[in-house]
């Protein structure tokens, strides 16, 4: 399968350059995989499609601010980091900017000396191993001169950081958002309990495999980076017994997705992980644990579009693309939703 086979034209003016005023009053596209049917919903008509006894998996994963902008030690020649992956301690994968220019030995400062890196490895496609040390924590100094990582498609200035961030967010490493999740309020998710519908936390932390494009002409070609995620044990055993009593999976975004099939085995049963997954999702994928699907409208070639048509099935998809364009739906990380069941 090609990478061309997941193209669709988008009017630039239907990417969302700013989340609405309140989350939960994004539209919802409604997709039936078994009755091929489409609906046009209110985000809060989410609870009516959900059943007691289902439960909601949702990556508690937090955003940092891993956008730093610095300057070369000796030449001051402007340099930018995207913190991608804590690979050991103080070690850190980054994405440079300009990648040519920023070689093994070169030193970064950032703000006054309150950071410095050191490169200590370069690798493919602008990606470098670097060593970051400061005077105080380090987590407070990328904190202090570190910038919401917005996507390139976004030019509007983010009034208020938080509405980067899901209500639930709680383990600090995405280098992007858990979009899905930003359409849920504290209240929408007090009303899905009360129904008797189950909100399981999972971790995965947002990183280059899920943003990053797709240069191969042919799928099979594309190599994921990988991505640390956690389950717990308490959660695995909630997600095993919610299937053992005929209850639906529902995950809350491709990054849930992603975590819990990496971490299903063979007989369908979640186990208790905490790894790295570089798993691929496309077409042809035979999904082990997963039921229904919310998540956003995708990027053109994205391996996000590729898994959502994994699991929906790829005509029935982009037809489903072709009429949120012609509805007007909004699109990317500020857009609408879309539920698959």
């Amino acid at each position: 399968m090609k990478t061309s086979d997941f193209l669709y034209q988008l009017p630039e003016e239907l990417i969302a350059q700013k989340p609405l005023e309140q989350r939960d009053r994004s539209r919802l596209m409604a997709l039936n995989r078994e009755n091929n049917t489409i609906d046009h919903l209110m985000f809060t008509d989410i609870i009516s499609k959900l059943n007691a006894g289902d439960a909601l998996i949702i990556n508690t994963s937090r955003v940092i601010p891993a956008r730093l902008k610095g300057r070369k030690r000796y030449t001051n020649g402007k340099t930018e980091f995207l913190l991608l992956k804590e690979e050991d301690e103080n070690l850190w994968e980054v994405m440079a900017k300009p990648a040519k220019r920023v070689r093994k030995g070169t030193q970064i400062i950032f703000g006054n000396h309150q950071l410095i890196a050191t490169v200590l490895e370069e690798r493919d496609e602008g990606l470098r191993l670097v060593k970051l040390e400061s005077d105080e924590p380090l987590d407070k100094a990328i904190h202090q001169l570190g910038e919401m990582p917005l996507p390139p498609y976004i030019h509007e200035k983010l009034e208020d950081q938080e509405r980067y961030q899901t209500v639930y967010s709680q383990s600090p490493g995405s280098a992007a958002a858990p979009t899905a999740g930003l359409h849920f309020t504290e209240e929408l998710m007090a009303n899905i309990k009360e129904k008797g519908i189950s909100i399981i936390p999972i971790t995965l932390h947002v990183g280059m495999g899920t943003f990053r494009p797709v240069q191969a002409e042919n799928l099979d070609e594309h190599e994921m980076h990988e991505e640390f995620f956690e389950i717990s044990q308490e959660s695995a055993s909630k997600m095993n017994e919610i299937k053992k009593n005929k209850g639906r999976i529902v995950a809350v975004g491709t990054t849930s997705c992603r975590a819990i099939e990496s971490a299903a085995d063979e007989k369908g049963e979640i186990k208790a992980t905490k790894k790295w997954t570089d798993i691929f999702i496309k077409p042809g994928y035979q999904f082990r644990f997963m039921d229904a699907l919310i998540t956003n409208f995708h990027l053109p070639e994205s391996t996000l579009l590729m898994l959502v048509s994994a699991f929906a099935g790829r005509t029935f998809m982009l037809n489903a693309y072709e009429e949120a364009v012609k509805e007007k739906y909004r699109f990317f990380s500020f857009g609408d939703a879309m539920l698959i069941e």
